[in-house]
């Protein structure tokens, strides 16, 4: 039992070694590819195929980093990566029966996209509070966003802005206007169902109330 006992704890502290050395290594390396990539591919027909570029966040337009705030994570800047109002707004609106939403910051979405697979598991959940707190820890917060801006899916096989642009407005991340930036962050929520363009009435309406906060939101600060 004592030999089963010291496995464990050994094992235990070999995993959170290297994942402190895998989260630090991605504070430094462009991420290349990730287990949302590989899942999509490997549960799609032959005819799918994963678009995707790594851009520094010097050449991803502002509008875009902008929106993707506004739309996900208003208080990104000022919380260490969770952001608990939200989760107890969450927790009181599906009490209530409300529509089911999540309170995900963009640092737990960078988390899970990089470093997890999908899933509603308690350790899925657990390894997500881990890495969420290894990246507000390790990086900046410059760098989680730029993280977040290249790995997100954005469309069905597009990940990331370059990719995302291209596909949906034939641009380029660094020359995103203001609406466009808005109409790929409307479609976050689930990028598989819904279309930047054209899109329907719903992302539309979305993307106006994106666009509305972001010119609330014009004295956020982007470096």
């Amino acid at each position: 039992m004592k030999r089963i006992i010291k496995l464990i704890f050994k094992t235990t502290l070999w995993l959170i070694l290297l994942s402190i050395i895998w989260v630090i290594i991605y504070k430094f390396v462009s991420v290349p590819y990730t287990p949302l990539m590989a899942i999509r591919s490997i549960n799609s027909n032959s005819s799918y195929e994963t678009k995707h570029e790594w851009k520094p966040i010097v050449e991803i337009s502002k509008n875009l980093q902008l929106a993707v705030i506004c739309s996900e994570d208003q208080n990104f800047q000022s919380h260490r990566g969770f952001d608990l109002e939200a989760l107890k707004e969450a927790y009181e609106e599906n009490k209530e029966g409300k529509r089911t939403r999540g309170a995900s910051t963009i640092s737990q979405q960078t988390a899970k996209n990089v470093f997890l697979w999908q899933g509603r598991t308690w350790l899925r959940k657990g390894l997500e509070v881990w890495f969420t707190f290894l990246i507000e820890t390790l990086w900046t917060k410059e760098r989680i966003l730029e993280v977040y801006l290249n790995s997100i899916e954005m469309g069905n096989g597009i990940f990331g802005a370059e990719a995302a642009a291209n596909y949906w407005f034939n641009s380029s991340a660094k020359n995103l206007s203001r609406t466009q930036a808005a109409t790929i962050a409307a479609i976050l929520p689930n990028p598989r169902k819904y279309k930047a363009n054209p899109s329907s009435q719903f992302i539309n309406s979305r993307t106006n109330w994106i666009k509305r906060q972001m010119q609330n939101y014009g004295k956020f600060k982007l470096k």
